[in-house]
């Protein structure tokens, strides 16, 4: 079920107080996503798209969805405290209530060549437009299923990485993608680009578990990167976005 955030002329899944499951623009509007060129730090990223979004003459509760690069994973209690530090600004932008957070999120780690310091790569906002095709968000998910217990404890083959524990964490985290997309009403011939960040080779089941489902219709977009919490693997979102900038 999905829940509707009407500041920001969309609607969302309800998920966690981080980040939600994805999100899609209300009719007469559509989602643009814009890419930094060069990754900005946190509070730089964040001064950044509030002058972009009002510059598009929009409200800065428009924001909904963002795509983060960080050093390295974190622990449990890590990914907390950045997480509770992240929704501050969304709080004052009136996005964040305290509790419910509408913004879709993905947040990787590249391996090689890593920011310094937790930094935007890109972020989404709704606009108005009229006759726009149905656009959607979907959040970044490793391979850790829901609940409250440790990541450890609800991890798919925790700490396997043979090619038969890649193998089942990528159609785990491919299943989460498509139900998600569902939630929205949408599914994979309806996604213009899909991203996965991982650092292992899933060649092996990259044929059945992906292309032939419909995941790479338009292409795959393979990020060298970790997910954000130490022993996740891999990691994956997906969207619908006609209108795409880099600035």
């Amino acid at each position: 079920m999905t829940s509707d955030f009407p500041a920001g002329n969309y609607r969302f899944i309800p998920a966690v107080f981080q980040y939600s499951g994805g999100v899609a623009a209300n009719p007469g509007f559509e989602i643009e996503r814009v890419r930094f060129d060069k990754w900005l730090p946190l509070a730089e990223g964040f001064a950044q798209i509030a002058k972009y979004i009002e510059a598009a003459g929009r409200s800065l509760t428009s924001f909904c969805a963002c795509e983060l690069r960080s050093p390295a994973a974190f622990t449990d209690e890590g990914f907390r405290n950045f997480n509770l530090h992240y929704v501050k600004t969304l709080s004052e932008w009136g996005v964040y209530d305290g509790s419910t957070n509408p913004v879709a999120r993905s947040n990787v780690c590249p391996e090689i060549d890593p920011p310094a310091e937790p930094s935007f790569y890109a972020f989404s906002f709704t606009r108005p437009s009229k006759g726009a095709a149905p656009s959607f968000v979907i959040a970044g998910s490793g391979e850790s299923q829901e609940g409250n217990a440790s990541y450890a404890e609800r991890t798919v083959r925790y700490r396997d990485v043979s090619p038969e524990g890649i193998a089942e964490k990528v159609r785990y985290v491919a299943d989460v993608m498509e139900r998600r997309m569902a939630e929205l009403g949408f599914g994979w011939k309806d996604a213009t680009d899909v991203q996965t960040y991982t650092i292992h080779d899933f060649h092996h089941v990259f044929a059945h578990a992906l292309v032939r489902r419909g995941a790479a219709r338009s292409g795959l977009t393979w990020h060298f990167a970790r997910p954000p919490v130490i022993d996740l693997e891999y990691e994956m979102d997906c969207r619908r976005v006609m209108r795409e900038i880099v600035i």
